[in-house]
């Protein structure tokens, strides 16, 4: 789904009062059902849309104080630079002109859009085969309005095992996981991730956050899932591929996969794993283009699949030549 597409439902329900589908569809040239999504979409993003149900309705912006820019309301305005905002999906042109609408917004808007512009950031891979949160987390929305807000929030929160404990946290970003939801916050030990749908409370202070100096979301997002990455996948193989198979190793092994330098007319490269024997089963098959070379365990684990391989099938060539 396009931000673009997101921005102009928005400025067209603030330019008509009122639009159906039926207008989205044609305005956007898509269908219908596209149409409803796009104004599910805006709902979801914190857009205070409703739908009006019956013979003259349709979908509106809720009431309320209005700016001077295209009518936009403070809620409004943020949830705009939230959809977004640098570190989501919007295209560059997109991107561009908020940079200057935010310059337009009379104040106090200005803060909190800038703000909620610099306070997302959208992840599209997901870890594990979870279960998918169907709906956002409760306590979403009074999460990231602290954050926009710049306030210190007490969390209450349950961990894995189910232990309830309540801190009061500096949030600094929030993170769309694929479907799951996660806090970036300052505690008393140090910067901590907390899955936003096991948070039980979520109280706003009016205490200011602790902001890190030169705090930057993405980079910050970038470090935390790198080290998830390494906790969970903790083995790492070291080989050699010929140039040309890379994008079959990538396909087969994924982001686990760091091509490095030219050696010898082939490519070093690290593939990260769960296992030791979960890695050689992955490699085994791409023999004809992969030499690893370490660590020895996995070695061991590829000569004990090769000699299983050839028990069970080796004698397949023999019949083949008899039948032929």
């Amino acid at each position: 789904m396009g931000t673009d597409r997101l921005v102009a439902v928005l400025l067209l329900l603030q330019r008509r009062g009122q639009v159906t589908a039926a207008e989205v569809a044609r305005e956007l040239e898509v269908s219908e059902r596209t149409a409803r999504r796009y104004l599910d979409a805006l709902g979801m993003a914190g857009v205070p849309v409703y739908s009006v149900q019956g013979r003259g309705g349709g979908w509106r912006l809720v009431g309320g104080a209005r700016t001077d820019l295209s009518g936009l309301t403070a809620g409004e305005a943020r949830a705009l630079f939230l959809v977004a905002g640098q570190a989501t999906a919007a295209t560059p042109a997109v991107k561009a002109a908020l940079r200057k609408l935010v310059q337009a917004l009379p104040e106090p808007f200005r803060g909190q859009a800038e703000a909620a512009s610099s306070s997302l950031v959208v992840d599209p891979g997901r870890w594990g085969a979870g279960r998918v949160e169907q709906r956002p987390p409760r306590f979403l929305d009074e999460v990231q309005d602290a954050v926009i807000r710049g306030v210190r929030v007490r969390l209450g929160y349950a961990d894995r095992a189910g232990a309830e404990t309540v801190r009061t946290v500096d949030p600094l970003g929030i993170v769309a996981k694929g479907p799951s939801w996660y806090l970036v916050a300052g505690t008393e030990a140090g910067r901590r991730t907390f899955r936003i749908d096991r948070v039980w409370s979520a109280e706003p202070t009016d205490e200011p956050v602790e902001r890190p100096d030169g705090f930057d979301l993405a980079e910050s997002w970038r470090e935390i899932a790198d080290e998830v990455d390494r906790k969970r996948t903790p083995v790492e193989v070291r080989a050699l591929c010929v140039p040309h198979a890379t994008g079959l190793l990538r396909m087969v092994v994924g982001d686990r996969l760091e091509v490095g330098a030219a050696a010898g007319g082939r490519v070093e490269v690290v593939i990260r794993g769960y296992s030791e024997y979960a890695l050689a089963g992955e490699l085994a098959g791409l023999v004809d283009w992969l030499e690893v070379t370490g660590p020895p365990g996995v070695l061991e684990h590829l000569a004990s699949i090769g000699t299983a391989l050839a028990a069970r099938y080796g004698g397949l060539s023999a019949v083949t030549e008899l039948r032929g």
